[in-house]
């Protein structure tokens, strides 16, 4: 069946399923109930930073923890670990995070190419949030977060989490948080997918290897206050 014909077969049968709904019905008229849990158990902000780790190490992605005056000391050693020589960073990520690192730093631009990207080691970005239930890092296209190519075509992404207030504890709690109408990227994990055999393949659709920095405290990370 093509493409055109497999269309129009969904979308007859949509058109059947409606068909005894009167014209002036609108979807706000049968509100959905919004009853569901919001958070499934009470957790200290501790507890929270525990559970993003554990679900981002299960999906195979590295964590690291440390203090804000630590920052840059560990995002030198990880860069270093991974051999990165050229890392882009988005427009607004703090300077003194890759002070002192042997790397040549590329500030992303809209004439930085997909190729341009691909032939970069490493990415640096912060992040909009996270949410500890998922394993979910989340961005918004933000100060120090850039456009969504820069943390997809690179195969290695840096990512840092203020922990004190980019971390919350569900998905409804994020949602409230979020703006709709931004670029949203959600992360879990490397970039990973698996055929009917279940083999695992990384790398498809973003970067294999993602690394993860919570921090503790403020250390000018970029991110619009909290709402809400």
């Amino acid at each position: 069946m093509s493409g055109g014909a497999s269309r129009a077969r969904i979308l007859g049968r949509v058109r059947r399923a409606l068909a005894d709904v009167p014209a002036y019905e609108r979807p706000r008229d049968h509100p959905v109930p919004r009853d569901y849990l919001r958070v499934h158990g009470r957790r200290t902000p501790a507890e929270a930073a525990a559970l993003l780790a554990a679900h981002l190490t299960d999906y195979r992605a590295t964590v690291h923890r440390t203090g804000a005056d630590g920052l840059p000391a560990l995002l030198r050693e990880v860069l270093a670990r991974r051999g990165a020589r050229r890392v882009v960073v988005p427009a607004g990520l703090p300077e003194d995070w890759l002070a002192g690192a042997d790397v040549e730093v590329v500030v992303d631009s809209p004439e930085l190419t997909v190729r341009a990207l691909d032939a970069v080691d490493s990415v640096v970005t912060g992040c909009a949030l996270a949410i500890a239930e998922t394993g979910t890092v989340v961005l918004d296209g933000g100060p120090g977060q850039g456009r969504r190519r820069v943390t997809l075509v690179p195969d290695h992404h840096v990512c840092v989490v203020r922990t004190a207030d980019q971390l919350v504890d569900s998905v409804p709690q994020a949602l409230e948080r979020l703006d709709p109408v931004r670029p949203l990227t959600w992360i879990s994990g490397p970039s990973a997918t698996s055929d009917i055999e279940l083999d695992r393949v990384e790398g498809v659709h973003g970067p294999r290897v993602l690394d993860v920095v919570l921090v503790a405290g403020d250390n000018g990370i970029p991110g619009e206050p909290p709402r809400g």
